[in-house]
């Protein structure tokens, strides 16, 4: 067992993803200056977009700024570095904090540390299995959905920077509250917010040496530092100012970070931060790997789910121990990255370790950055993630479908994104399960012997067990019966009950019934089921069709 999880953990950390001649490091043209260039300033901008974030989310959180800033740099270096798709970034997410918010509040930061490095080997494990392969289950409305939904929460985070500096309050459930902006700031800021924007639509017009959100930021942010404007700044929030993040064990007696009380290394530690641990390691993988499919359709790569399930999990358990509130992929800085030209790994080292230097030694100077050169960036990151053709389609496309994506951007905005996955996932299965129910019909006719013959049509499966029991005649069939599954698929327990259930009937009445043109698979799951003996000697090579027959309530092969 260990030493297949240790392969498994091998696969997914092969020496290919670490290789600097990987041209996923460089580009398909391999290593040039200009690509070199374009990685690392837009991995400045990202670094850039996301100080604000990391801070908001770490208000939200009810933790200190730190906690939210460190976590950015650790979780974003690390998938950075070993992550399933190049391109993608990582950090504190919201989509976490509100549900950090609770623990936090009754238990302490230290409990919050620990949740994280369980909520991390929870992630690992999930990618040893390889589960990552599941998103795929994830149906395109449900996709659609949850880029809508992500868009519009992106717009309404972005609402708390108008309002006034350090009126925020402690709510109990994290920071809230606060005084909206009004008059000529408001004003200010809308103007500020406005040239932001149109800076980044004229720039790629003009010259794309330079990112367009980078080259917003840095405008708006000289005007505003060199005329000595009253705006908002990035400081208002709270001073980023630290030093190199060192491990911390956060389990253990005493007082910890932040003087807060430690995690006791027992079982009742453990039935505290399990269930925060499960729900924050699901939200993480969901929120990361539908991330990692859209960024992938952006940049023609395609694969490295399972992979990105191990660098989350590597990168959360590392991060707890080192005082981080954990984090998973951020769509909003990942699009900021693949529109600015960010396409490899450098990207998003280069944004992890920006951000380390603005924490370290560069934190007087962002601080000055203001609030609305950053909130126009995001403002554009929404206006290009939402995916407004979904508003034209949703005349176009089946009613269930378009009602999925309504749901799934609904529930995104007043829930979480997991649990919207989870319910559109939930919708678009029982859909479908409901569509191929009445799918199942039978054509019949009599053989020149007098057997009646019906020619299954479709699944039977749980959903079309029922419609099936409904195509017989049993009291008015003659005594030769014949069900043929050519252009059928029995699937499921439910279908082997309701085979029964007819061969039971016919049996009551006196009469003989064959199957014909079960399939091997069909076979082997008959033979599972333990419902009916079966003595095949069908070809297993080129797998003839035979034939079943009900005798006295035994299925017989011949």
């Amino acid at each position: 067992m260990a030493r297949s999880v240790f392969r498994s953990f091998t696969q997914n950390l092969t020496p290919k993803t670490l290789d600097v001649t990987d041209l996923r490091w460089m580009g398909e043209d391999g290593f040039s200056v200009g690509r070199l260039r374009v990685e690392l300033l837009s991995g400045l901008t990202v670094a850039l977009a996301l100080v604000p974030e990391a801070v908001a989310f770490a208000f939200v959180a009810g933790v200190h700024p730190l906690v939210g800033l460190y976590a950015a740099f650790i979780v974003g270096l690390i998938t950075a570095l070993i992550g399933g798709r190049p391109g993608m970034i990582s950090g504190a997410t919201g989509a976490l904090a509100v549900v950090m918010v609770a623990l936090v509040a009754q238990h302490g930061v230290e409990y919050l540390f620990a949740t994280v490095v369980l909520m991390g080997l929870l992630q690992m494990f999930a990618g040893f299995m390889r589960w990552g392969k599941f998103i795929r289950l994830v149906p395109h409305p449900v996709m659609l959905g949850f880029v809508n939904g992500l868009a519009i929460v992106i717009f309404l985070a972005q609402l708390g920077q108008f309002k006034v500096p350090g009126t925020m309050v402690d709510t109990g459930h994290g920071m809230g509250g606060g005084e909206w902006l009004s008059g000529q700031p408001l004003y200010l800021m809308l103007a500020l917010v406005a040239a932001t924007m149109a800076i980044i639509w004229v720039m790629p017009r003009i010259t794309k040496l330079i990112p367009a959100p980078l080259a917003g930021i840095g405008i708006v942010a000289a005007l505003v530092i060199f005329t000595g404007m009253d705006v908002p700044r990035v400081g208002d929030l709270a001073s980023i100012q630290g030093g190199l993040p060192s491990f911390h064990n956060p389990f253990g007696t005493g007082t910890g970070l932040y003087g807060t009380a430690m995690a006791p290394f027992t079982l009742e530690t453990f039935y505290i931060i399990l269930p925060y641990a499960v729900i924050l390691a699901a939200i993480g993988l969901i929120e990361s790997l539908l991330t990692l499919n859209l960024v992938g359709d952006m940049t023609n790569q395609r694969g490295g789910a399972s992979q990105e399930c191990v660098a989350q999990g590597v990168a959360n358990t590392v991060t707890g121990f080192f005082g981080g509130m954990g984090g998973c992929a951020m769509i909003g800085q990942s699009m900021i990255n693949v529109k600015s030209g960010g396409r490899t790994r450098v990207a998003g080292i280069a944004a992890a370790l920006f951000l380390l230097v603005f924490i370290v030694a560069a934190a007087p100077m962002i601080e000055l950055v203001p609030l609305a050169a950053l909130v126009g960036v995001m403002f554009m990151v929404v206006i290009g993630t939402f995916a407004w053709n979904s508003l034209t389609i949703l005349r176009k496309v089946p009613l269930m479908d378009a009602f999925v994506i309504v749901l799934v951007t609904v529930v995104t905005v007043y829930e979480d994104l997991a649990v919207a996955v989870v319910v559109g996932v939930i919708v678009s299965a029982l859909a479908y399960a409901w569509n191929n129910a009445r799918r199942i019909y039978a054509k019949t006719h009599t053989t020149p012997e007098g057997a009646k013959v019906y020619q299954i049509q479709g699944p039977l499966f749980f959903g079309s067990s029922e419609g099936f029991a409904e195509l017989f005649n049993v009291l008015e069939d003659p005594q030769e019966v014949i069900v043929d599954f050519e252009n059928s698929r029995v699937v499921d327990q439910s279908a082997l009950q309701a085979i029964e259930a007819i061969a039971g009937k016919y049996e009551d009445a006196g009469k003989r019934l064959q199957l014909r043109h079960l399939s091997r698979d069909c076979h082997a799951l008959l033979k599972r089921a333990g419902h009916l003996m079966i003595d095949s000697d069908d070809d297993p090579e080129y797998q003839l069709a035979v034939n079943y027959q009900v005798r006295t309530g035994v299925l017989g092969g011949h």
